[in-house]
């Protein structure tokens, strides 16, 4: 396997992230956050125009054809500058559904950026398992009703496309559902994010696959090491401005980073972002070859969210009072390697599967 980016790679790397540093300062990125919409138009549009909203999906949609790899090559970027517009929510993951059941007509309006995508998923019990959805699933006439609620759907209030997962018979179900139709409770998660609460009752929807357990399980799992990517790329740039702080901040007439507590926390820092990355890579790796298995995103999930915080923490620890400031960028990459954790089962759930003994599972393919 080759854990190194291409020279392709490397360039939409230096493009994207030459674009962040001339116009997506950490300033211009709070007033986005502090904005009505908690996200810009026009730097959406900036995307749209690098093709990143195309990135992953197939030609045949207007997309690019990009591997999970190029993916991962941009979140890292996307996650060292915090960015707070939809590209996880509609490209990631409402997308990444859309590209597995293979809906090209909804998929293309996400591939073009004319629409955003929500994923409404997750139900409060903090595991992506698709097994465990309660959201049940009624025939309607010529469509069916969904009733259920769905917890922290990242831009749910202000979608133009709502994908849902429901219990249909006896297993998972993927459904299209008018994002009017539900009631929403709108709120700005911890990160930044805009994210709504779901209610749906017998609310209209179209079957897009049904017995989607699978794909489901797939999807997902490609998202998550997506998310994975985003916070790898928080936790470099906290090990960054921190070694920055480091070597600049004086105490006693010398640099902080002379002293050995200091010293060492730092190499304790790099140590645990060069295992996450590491684990980022190999994981990445094992996507693109075909070869991705539950354990495998148990593994990179439980190590990103347990060593991310870890170096947020020392982040902090090292600033002192200022790294809690909402001045400084410190605290809010720790919070969005915070937020990463939580979804889709945090560091602790994806170890006590692992002790248990994942069941065997197809891999997904790349």
């Amino acid at each position: 396997m080759d854990f190194t980016f291409t020279e392709e790679q490397v360039l939409l790397r230096d493009t994207v992230t030459r674009s962040l540093e001339r116009d997506y300062s950490f300033e211009a990125r709070q007033g986005i956050v502090r904005s009505e919409r908690g996200w810009s138009p026009e730097v959406w549009a900036r995307l749209v125009g690098l093709g990143l909203t195309a990135l992953p999906f197939p030609e045949a949609v207007g997309g690019l054809d990009g591997s999970i790899v190029d993916v991962v090559a941009v979140a890292e970027v996307f996650g060292a500058h915090l960015l707070v517009e939809p590209w996880v929510a509609s490209v990631v993951l409402a997308g990444g559904v859309l590209a597995a059941v293979e809906d090209q007509e909804t998929l293309a309006r996400i591939a073009s950026g004319d629409a955003i995508g929500a994923l409404a998923h997750e139900e409060g019990r903090g595991t992506p398992d698709p097994a465990l959805i309660t959201t049940t699933a009624e025939r309607s006439g010529d469509g069916y009703a969904l009733t259920g609620e769905k917890r922290v759907v990242l831009h749910g209030a202000s979608a133009d496309v709502l994908v849902v997962t429901a219990r249909l018979d006896a297993g998972p179900a993927v459904f299209l559902v008018d994002p009017s139709v539900p009631a929403a409770t709108g709120f700005t998660t911890v990160d930044g994010r805009r994210a709504a609460h779901l209610r749906f009752d017998a609310a209209p929807a179209t079957l897009l696959a049904a017995d989607a357990e699978q794909l489901l399980r797939e999807a997902l799992d490609r998202a998550l090491v997506v998310l994975a990517a985003e916070a790898v790329g928080a936790t470099g740039e906290l090990l960054r401005r921190t070694a920055e702080y480091a070597s600049t901040r004086e105490q006693f007439g010398v640099p902080i980073g002379t002293f050995q507590t200091v010293a060492h926390r730092l190499a304790d820092m790099k140590i645990a972002y060069v295992k996450a990355r590491s684990t980022l890579l190999y994981t990445t790796a094992l996507a693109e070859a075909g070869r991705l298995g539950p354990q495998d995103v148990a593994v990179l999930k439980a190590q990103v969210g347990r060593l991310g915080r870890l170096v947020g923490e020392y982040a902090i620890q090292t600033h002192g009072g200022v790294g809690m400031t909402d001045e400084l960028p410190i605290g809010h990459l720790h919070k969005r390697i915070l937020a990463v954790d939580a979804m889709f089962g945090a560091a602790d759930h994806h170890l006590r599967r692992l002790g248990a003994g994942l069941p065997a599972a197809p891999a997904t393919t790349g």
